[in-house]
């Protein structure tokens, strides 16, 4: 009943053809990270960004170059 929680394993993303993306909320401010398609525009969401070292750790999980990600509003 009161057994320990499960880790969260993060799943592999496959990322090719897709764009890094950052949106970020113009009112709340709220930025998550993600892949977007560019063919549908599809976003799909990986990441909630709240710091520096959470974006640090999106790059490095995803192999992605912070200059690649594009930012969206």
């Amino acid at each position: 009943m009161f057994g320990k929680r499960k880790k969260s394993v993060v799943q592999p993303y496959h990322k090719a053809g897709k764009i890094p993306v950052i949106r970020s909320s113009i009112c709340t401010g709220e930025q998550v990270a993600g892949f977007k398609d560019p063919v549908s525009g599809k976003f799909d969401d990986l990441m909630l960004i709240r710091n520096s070292g959470d974006l640090e750790d999106f790059l490095a999980q995803y192999q992605v170059k912070e200059e690649d990600i594009q930012r969206e509003w």
